[in-house]
């Protein structure tokens, strides 16, 4: 199913061992979903998260937060084992639909330190390789830099300025997926 065609899909991910003990007790079981349908509440919850952390912890304009680009994005939120949501990030497909650009990526601040970033970037490069994307970026604030590196990005160009925030741009290209 192409990345444009993908309209909402729940995933649940029970945690390994090689996590955290302070994660193993709190999150037992996660759920992602996925939407592009910008009336469902998968993409209200997505919004209330960006809301928090990109308006209101880092002072970006709603304007330049919420954009033209919605409804075209796949958005997906992981929420917690009791069902709130916590952890946020979109998919906006280039028109040659082997690339996207991964943006809107956040966690709620009570859940940082917990892995949850990590466990829904792993589902969505793993979602992307099985759509047949071939290459995904990213601007990365530079705080986050280090998160994106560990998940094998790699950083491309100069620093910029982006919403009053330095970034720099990273990519990552994903294995060809076995059919």
């Amino acid at each position: 199913m192409p990345l444009h065609n993908a309209l909402s899909h729940s995933y649940r991910s029970r945690t390994s061992n090689s996590c955290p003990a302070s994660f193993l007790a709190y999150n037992n079981l996660m759920i992602i979903k996925q939407t592009r349908n910008t009336l469902a509440d998968t993409y209200l919850d997505a919004v209330k998260i960006r809301r928090q952390v990109f308006i209101g912890e880092q002072g970006v304009p709603a304007a330049i937060e919420i954009d033209r680009n919605e409804a075209y994005c796949l958005h997906f939120v992981l929420y917690d084992d009791n069902g709130k949501p916590c952890a946020t990030c979109r998919l906006l497909p280039d028109s040659n639909q082997k690339t996207v650009t991964l943006q809107r990526m956040a966690v709620l601040k009570e859940y940082r330190g917990q892995a949850l970033g990590q466990e829904l970037m792993t589902y969505v490069l793993t979602y992307a390789q099985k759509q047949g994307i071939e290459r995904i970026s990213l601007h990365a604030q530079l705080s986050a830099r280090t998160f994106y590196a560990k998940l094998g990005f790699q950083e491309e160009g100069e620093r910029f300025e982006e919403a009053g925030i330095e970034h720099i741009t990273m990519t990552k290209d994903l294995p060809h997926s076995p059919l």
